[in-house]
């Protein structure tokens, strides 16, 4: 028998290291050549490494969280023949992480028996104290005097049909979970956030839309987003300066004509950013379709790397969460996120009498090292004007 060091390959956009994220297999299993051991995770997409070569698993490189090495040791195996030797796996086509299932903490059942000795259930009786409430140090969770004491100096009084709560769940920060937190924190951390609230009034638009959604039901339903995208499409053109990106390292703007515009996207697994591109191409039904067909894939487990990148600007909305007032992250190294709050209906002050209207507000945050506030404010002014008469929207400039 020989051994066989199975080695990270490269895998892609010439990344220098991964996560580790996912073991398909243990140490002790039999695999059989292009059977998948792992999946590492480099931006937003995770990659399957097979095996070049059968053999039994001897070794494996890391825990689930652990950051290898492109060309470092992933797995050792052993293998039918003799000698020793080095295999790089040829990595499967990215996927973007699929949603598992959450881990549950184990806490001692309301129903369960504590373990304590008699002395220990005679003084817990005479105090009024539940034993379910007192986490007990000793051996199998043993409840001891020390414990019951340190209950009744500082711990939760008895109440009648309440048991507290002692268990703790950990949980590692790995995969998308870790890369968001990342990204959050570096565009936090680079860029000079300023947020600009201005309130809309959608009545009109929602007046069209619904009218649109009950004459066109042989196309995709409408919702507020190809509406907005289609407006920041004109209102882009008058402000070509806010379709950038910024690289704070080169210390360049690139302006792009084309609009790709990102969809922040809840999903199982974490926050994704699917883009529709070439909105400057497209027509309302044509954005709707776009961020249906992106969202299904983003949240069914199957979007592209090349589906969930290249964003020059993006939209972020929590639909009937949206609270009031919002202050987006932007999706560094664009300049600009455009926030969407909920809708509400309430009295608003018109020729002399107060009428209901729907009122929804645009939270939306800027990169103020290369965008001036009164050019935020303008674009956002631009762009209320053209949602809250709705059919400028489709007039050709």
């Amino acid at each position: 028998m020989g051994t066989r060091v199975i080695k990270l390959p490269d895998v892609g956009e010439g990344v220098a290291e991964a996560e580790l994220v996912e073991w398909h297999v243990k140490v002790g299993d039999s695999v059989q050549e292009d059977q998948v051991l792992a999946a590492v995770m480099t931006d937003k997409a995770t990659v399957e490494i097979p095996t070049p070569v059968a053999g039994t698993v001897v070794a494996l490189a890391g825990e689930v969280g652990s950051v290898l090495a492109v060309g470092s040791e992933l797995v050792r195996l052993e293998v039918a023949g003799e000698g020793t030797g080095e295999a790089v796996a040829k990595p499967h086509e990215a996927v973007t992480p699929k949603p598992k299932p959450e881990p549950k903490a184990s806490p001692r059942a309301s129903r369960e028996k504590p373990i304590a000795s008699p002395a220990v259930r005679m003084r817990a009786r005479d105090s009024g104290v539940d034993l379910r409430q007192v986490r007990g140090s000793g051996p199998a969770g043993r409840i001891t005097h020390d414990d019951l004491d340190a209950f009744l100096a500082g711990g939760p009084k008895p109440s009648a049909g309440r048991v507290a709560r002692t268990s703790v769940e950990t949980v590692k920060v790995i995969g998308l979970r870790r890369r968001i937190a990342q990204a959050m924190a570096e565009s936090k951390r680079r860029v000079a956030h300023f947020s600009y609230v201005e309130e809309v009034d959608v009545t009109t638009l929602e007046e069209l839309r619904a009218v649109l959604n009950s004459e066109k039901k042989d196309r995709p339903r409408l919702t507020l987003m190809p509406f907005l995208m289609v407006a920041l499409v004109r209102a882009l053109a008058d402000f070509p300066e806010i379709n950038a990106l910024f690289d704070d390292e080169a210390e360049t703007i690139e302006r792009h004509a084309g609009i790709h515009i990102g969809i922040a996207t809840q999903t199982p697994s974490g926050l994704m950013v699917p883009v529709v591109r070439h909105c400057e191409a497209r027509g309302l039904w044509d954005c709707a379709a776009e961020v249906l067909r992106l969202a299904e894939a983003a949240r069914g487990g199957h979007a592209t790397r090349a589906e969930l990148s290249g964003s020059t600007i993006t939209i972020t909305s929590l639909g009937a969460l949206g609270g009031i007032v919002t202050t987006p992250v932007i999706n560094r190294p664009e300049v600009a996120i455009i926030g969407v709050n909920k809708q509400v209906v309430r009295p608003v002050w018109q020729s002399g009498q107060f009428v209901p209207r729907t009122m929804m507000n645009l939270s939306s945050s800027f990169d103020h090292r290369v965008i001036d506030g009164y050019v935020a404010a303008s674009f956002i002014q631009r762009l209320k004007v053209l949602l809250e008469a709705p059919a400028t929207i489709f007039i050709e400039a």
